[in-house]
């Protein structure tokens, strides 16, 4: 005989009635969770289906200096990146094309403090593959983006493995999605805009909006690509990298500030104007701390330099010396101040001082 409680109701019943109620509620909580993680997952791997593929780079052919055990142990500490912006008027196409725009960025994995290095496009560097010495924008037209890699590894002893390749397309639709950029003109970048400005409307289909004269702007999204793009003014192209280096930082402080749909367009939008070699998983493994990232500082490299006119190679920039810059660029992407260089880029820049006799006294 079932026990009662005092008003004659089966106490035992009426606690299993409720316990299994209980138990359906968190049944149905851990189903509504599940569910959530999977849609989030969906939603995720459709947005990754947008990134176009890109070019896939054999691990096996990349190149790499032997370096002390303790400078790869500093390496090991950050994840480097080789970024590609290119000027091949061909939007979307990512097989070749001068790098208008390379870009070493190394990201702390601890901090995830992104530091950012512009690679002056005319530096005079060796070119692997038996390739000889040419211009730093040469590599991605010659061999993709994997001669590009193999490139900056060997002549700046660093251990790059993945890439991010951009076209106009790509950084146009980005800043007229973010509501534009406020950058300050001069009256002499403001006189040559407008050129520039022409050009990337075209090859973007997008409106061109001219700029007569210098001050603060919120630029649009050709405006910025222009502006990026500007080489002929006091500083030639070291000037623009600093324009670019701009560009992407006020990107950054946009980004950073943006709601969720704004992110959302970003992804929908540029996506398919960007090829690289990380894997969906890896994209998500970098995306998950998005929003504990922070821009820290910029240079450009390299910083004791000199231009000669140089056979084969035509106007460049060379390092004074290399192995002296390379130490720098350490010192700053990885706050390696005991640097000591690879033989292999000692060998470069001891090659790079007999051909064009320049050094350290010949900086104006």
């Amino acid at each position: 005989m079932a026990t009662t409680n005092k008003q004659g109701v089966p106490g035992r019943r009426k606690k299993s009635a409720k316990k299994r109620r209980k138990i359906k509620i968190i049944v149905f909580i851990i189903e509504i969770l599940v569910l959530l993680v999977v849609l989030a997952v969906l939603y995720v791997s459709l947005k990754m289906e947008k990134i176009n593929s890109g070019i896939p780079i054999d691990q096996g052919e990349l190149e790499f200096n032997v370096k002390l055990p303790e400078v790869q142990e500093t390496l090991d500490k950050y994840t480097t990146i080789a970024l590609f912006g290119l000027d091949n008027r061909s939007n979307g196409n990512f097989q070749s094309g001068n790098s208008d725009v390379i870009i070493v960025a190394s990201i702390n994995n601890e901090t995830k403090e992104v530091k950012l290095a512009s690679v002056y496009r005319d530096t005079y560097l060796y070119m692997t593959g038996d390739d000889g010495y040419r211009k730093a924008n040469a590599a991605y037209n010659r061999g993709g983006p994997e001669q590009a890699i193999n490139m900056l590894n060997v002549n700046l002893d660093l251990d790059i493995e993945d890439y991010v390749a951009v076209d106009f397309n790509a950084v146009a639709r980005a800043v007229d999605i973010l509501g534009g950029v406020e950058i300050e003109l001069t009256n002499q970048e403001a006189s040559l805009i407008n050129g520039y400005i022409d050009e990337v409307a075209e090859l973007t289909g997008k409106e061109a909006n001219h700029l007569w004269k210098g001050g603060t702007y919120n630029l649009d999204g050709v405006q910025a690509t222009a502006y990026a793009r500007i080489r002929y003014t006091a500083g030639s192209d070291f000037k623009r990298t600093e324009r670019q280096r701009l560009v992407i930082q006020k990107m950054v402080e946009k980004a950073l500030a943006s709601d969720l749909g704004t992110i959302n367009n970003l992804i929908d939008e540029i996506f398919p104007y960007i090829s690289t070699s990380f894997t969906n998983l890896e994209i998500l493994d970098l995306a998950k701390d998005a929003f504990s990232y922070s821009l820290g500082e910029t240079t450009g490299f390299p910083q004791d330099n000199v231009g000669a006119d140089i056979k084969n190679a035509g106007d460049c920039v060379v390092a004074v010396d290399l192995a002296s810059n390379v130490d720098q660029l350490h010192a700053f992407l990885y706050e390696n101040e005991e640097y000591e260089v690879s033989e292999k880029v000692q060998e470069i820049s001891d090659y790079i001082v007999d051909v064009t006799g320049l050094s350290k006294d010949d900086i104006p």
